[in-house]
């Protein structure tokens, strides 16, 4: 994100000077329908625009259709078998859990396209006006709509909101061909589960569905270029995962770089840099994702592009061109769907004349749904020890806390990060069941500017895995020697 020294007060009065009549009457073209794009279209509307909204394959982009719902459906069947496979310690015997790959996937599918329904009747409910179909710009205010089956149009916009998304990055000569070289967009489609996965990307994405399919049951081979997993989180926390994908059985690769996938008679074989060769039923290609910004006519319209092709957005989401704005994965400032939401609110609230503040990262909390979760929000441990900031740490393991034994519950545990002597949080990472959840907590003190004192003196349930929360900030109490309780 390209930060152009806008400051609070610019960013909340630039839009209202260059609205005279208020936004009522004003048309509003938004290209995609994904959190960033139908965000901003129920921001607008409500703010009295005419809205326009474009998008190719369905509402809710392909956040809903075919990434983030999906994948997240499909962890909740693989946590649930994990849960039963640890059951015997706490006295349950269960017999060989069954898992049916063609119920399992056409569960994800119904539930995108529900997910996907409801939003498209949100909106139009609303008053927007949606469209099938793909937009491209012919100038700063002006959008040429190819209409699925209708033929094309063009239309005059006040504002225009890109909100394009990305798509998963292949591996030149080793495309995916839905059957067994695959995107994580073509697993939900595969009759059966995979007999022995290979996973080739060691990030979110990879990481997320080793996990997942190794609960499923699958065999599984995690190739990562780097030296060790989930390399952009804190480093902890990948140990603690690493430990526990060892335990389970899944094959970690490290430094180990892919160099192509073919299919075999019986499966695929994957070729290293090295020139080792990896053999598997199926290879789930995860090295990133790259915007879907080519072809749009953006750079002819002069909007400004990163040499990755992300467009280049300011902290209340402008684009280099007035009256154009860009939200979501398409501009690479962090590939969350609640970023991408509030960028496009952001973008609305700023272009029709309403205060806004900019986009503050530093709040942004952030999940890998693997198992156990990690969460995390704020500074990170290498920025400490960078020196970049100075704050103090505190580190407490999951295993001390009641709940967590109750659950037989081992890996894991709470991080906290403050200023010294103000004592204000700064950050936190969680890592443990549902740590997504438990990271909220977090979220606020870092929002509100919250000190450890007051997390410490706030009352959590007994036994609970939040009181690792207040326990960690009692460590970070001076003068106070705290006790371990759970």
């Amino acid at each position: 994100m390209q930060d152009r020294g806008v400051t609070d007060q610019e960013a909340g009065t630039a839009g209202a000077a260059e609205i005279t009549d208020g936004p009522s009457g004003y048309r509003i073209v938004i290209l995609g329908g994904g959190p960033a794009g139908y965000e901003a279209a129920l921001v607008a509307v409500e703010l009295g625009a005419h809205v326009t909204l474009v998008e190719r394959d369905g509402m809710g982009g392909s956040c809903v259709l075919t990434d983030c719902v999906p994948s997240k459906t499909l962890i909740a069947t693989a946590e649930l078998l994990s849960s039963v496979s640890g059951s015997s310690e706490l006295g349950v015997a269960y017999g060989t859990a069954q898992v049916e790959a063609a119920r399992l996937n056409s569960r994800v599918r119904e539930l995108a396209s529900a997910q996907s329904d409801d939003i498209r009747a949100r909106v139009i409910s609303e008053g927007v006006e949606v469209l099938s179909g793909r937009g491209l710009l012919t100038g700063p205010h002006t959008v040429e709509i190819e209409e699925a089956g209708a033929g094309s149009r063009l239309l005059d916009a006040d504002v225009i909101l890109l909100a394009v998304g990305a798509t998963p990055r292949e591996i030149p000569g080793s495309e995916p061909d839905g059957d067994r070289i695959l995107s994580w967009r073509q697993l939900y489609e595969l009759p059966e589960l995979p007999e022995h996965l290979i996973v080739v990307g060691s990030g979110v994405t990879g990481a997320e569905f080793a996990s997942a399919y190794r609960a499923l049951g699958c065999e599984v081979t995690l190739v990562s270029s780097r030296d060790r997993v989930l390399p952009g989180e804190d480093a902890d926390a990948a140990a603690v995962l690493e430990e526990v994908f060892s335990r389970r059985g899944i094959t970690v690769l490290n430094q180990s770089r892919a160099e192509a996938a073919k299919r075999t008679d019986d499966g695929v074989e994957v070729t290293l840099t090295s020139g080792d060769v990896v053999r598997g039923s199926h290879v789930l290609i995860a090295v990133g994702s790259i915007p879907q910004t080519a072809g749009l006519g953006l750079e002819e319209a002069g909007i400004r592009l990163a040499k990755s092709g992300h467009i280049e957005v300011d902290r209340v989401s402008r684009t280099s061109v007035p009256g154009v704005y860009a939200a979501g994965d398409c501009t690479g400032v962090l590939p969350l769907a609640s970023v991408a939401a509030m960028q496009g609110r952001i973008a609305m609230w700023h272009a029709l004349g309403e205060a806004v503040l900019p986009l503050r990262l530093g709040a942004v909390s952030a999940n890998v749904f693997t198992d156990p979760e990690i969460a995390t929000v704020g500074v990170s441990q290498q920025q400490v020890e960078s020196g970049a900031v100075p704050a103090e740490v505190v580190h407490l393991p999951l295993a001390t806390n009641a709940r967590a034994k109750m659950e037989g519950l081992r890996d894991g545990f709470v991080k906290l990060f403050v200023r010294p002597g103000v004592g204000t949080v700064l950050g936190g990472v969680v890592v443990a069941p549902r740590a997504g959840e438990l990271i909220l907590s977090v979220t606020m003190a870092v929002q509100h500017s919250l000190t450890a004192d007051q997390v410490a003196h706030t009352f959590a349930i007994y036994p609970s895995l939040s009181g690792s929360l207040t326990e960690a900030a009692r460590q970070l109490m001076p003068h106070e020697e705290a006790v371990s309780t759970g």
